[in-house]
């Protein structure tokens, strides 16, 4: 399955932010999919957000702090990555990928 969405998003601090990433050549039923979530600035490596299932199969990345949170829009087949509480340090590039097992 290949996960694509590729946007400039515009926020401010102290507000929330809605990313979005749509799942596309998905050989199983999107609820079956574990959809992740990473954040990478510039000259570091990406760091393990989160990934999500559903919300009884879920797992939050090591010190991710639970602003972070992910969810799902099955009707389509779209992966969501809310931040609340936006803070000057949010500012990265986020990138997410689907499959059918989980990484945790």
């Amino acid at each position: 399955a290949c996960a694509d969405s590729a946007a400039l998003l515009s926020a401010s601090p102290g507000g929330t932010a809605r990313l979005t990433c749509t799942l596309s050549g998905a050989s199983y039923p999107f609820s079956d999919y574990w959809i992740l979530w990473f954040q990478q600035k510039p000259g570091s490596r990406p760091r393990f957000l989160l990934e999500y299932k559903s919300d009884s199969s879920k797992n939050q990345g090591s010190g991710v702090p639970s602003r972070f949170s992910g969810s799902k829009d099955t009707s389509a087949n779209a992966g969501l990555l809310l931040i609340s509480g936006l803070q000057p340090e949010d500012e990265a590039d986020y990138y997410c990928m689907g499959g059918e097992n989980n990484i945790s």
